[in-house]
């Protein structure tokens, strides 16, 4: 048989040309859920039998190798608390700043977009000795869940701010035009039309800098400290749960299983926030378009 083109095909309408990267790339989708699989079940097979509340609740003990992860939890969620309110209206602002006042072939826009492009690829060691230099000695902040929260916002930037403007890009031309006909300020087109549209690139962005922020185990080390008890202020020293797991994993007499449990958790948080920030960002965009 041969298609509108002349082409010979097999009665499917897929060719054997077309078969060959639709197997590559199902293949390549495969391999990556296999891994993600095996490593997720080596982390549950070693960990779960460490989960419990007390676990969750309880002090650490013995340099971690005893008791829970409870004041460790809280210096994570005060850390990342500081990034995301930090990171979040600044991002944003440059995303808007970016594709809504910006042209796309302007020096200053390619400028600010390769600067964006080059700082995700830093590592995070960099960030660290950054945040170390510029927020713990010349601000005095010193090894702080604030500096830490600082330093890891930083590195949430570049991932926000990039998808966040693709998402503003990708809202069609046709809720621009109607807005301006419709008499319709710039205020209230970005806000109330272009946003909404924008949301799922939003958290998308938001859900990958998070999960890079959680995981950084350098940037803390020197900014946030290796403190492990419960934090008061901003200005404590808090251990985070990825410096905790690196601590426990080069220890491994008796820190090794709880290592594993940590890591569950870690995972489990990140779980939480993607199906979380997912059913936010498609609820709050169906609602705007039922309004539109």
């Amino acid at each position: 048989m041969r298609d509108v083109l002349g082409r010979k095909g097999n009665g499917t309408g897929v060719s054997k040309r077309e078969r060959l990267p639709k197997f590559i790339v199902w293949s390549a989708a495969i391999l990556v859920s296999a891994v993600f699989f095996l490593i997720l079940s080596n982390i549950v097979w070693h960990g779960i039998g460490q989960i419990s509340w007390e676990f969750i609740t309880s002090a650490p003990e013995n340099a971690g190798r005893a008791g829970g992860i409870g004041p460790i939890l809280v210096s994570t969620g005060l850390i990342l608390g500081v990034s995301v309110a930090v990171a979040l209206p600044i991002g944003l602002g440059t995303a808007i700043l970016l594709s809504e006042f910006t042209r796309r072939d302007s020096i200053f826009g390619r400028m600010v977009r390769r600067s964006l492009d080059i700082l995700a690829g830093v590592p995070s060691i960099v960030f660290g000795l950054f945040g170390f230099v510029f927020f713990s000695n010349l601000l005095g902040l010193g090894f702080s869940i604030l500096s830490g929260g600082l330093t890891l916002a930083c590195m949430v930037l570049p991932i926000l701010i990039r998808s966040t403007e693709e998402g503003f890009r990708s809202a069609p031309g046709e809720y621009r035009m109607s807005a301006e006909a419709l008499g319709l300020s710039k205020t209230t087109t970005i806000f109330r039309i272009l946003l909404p549209a924008a949301a799922p690139g939003l958290a998308v962005g938001l859900i990958l800098g998070i999960g890079r922020a959680m995981a950084k185990t350098a940037a803390l080390l020197y900014t946030s400290g290796y403190v492990d008890r419960m934090p008061t202020s901003l200005l404590d020293s808090g251990r985070a749960l990825s410096t905790h797991i690196f601590d426990l994993s080069m220890n491994v007499a008796g820190g090794n299983d709880k290592a594993y449990a940590s890591a569950l958790v870690l995972v489990s948080v990140l779980v939480v926030i993607n199906i979380i920030s997912f059913y936010i960002a498609n609820n709050w965009l169906r609602r705007r378009i039922m309004t539109i």
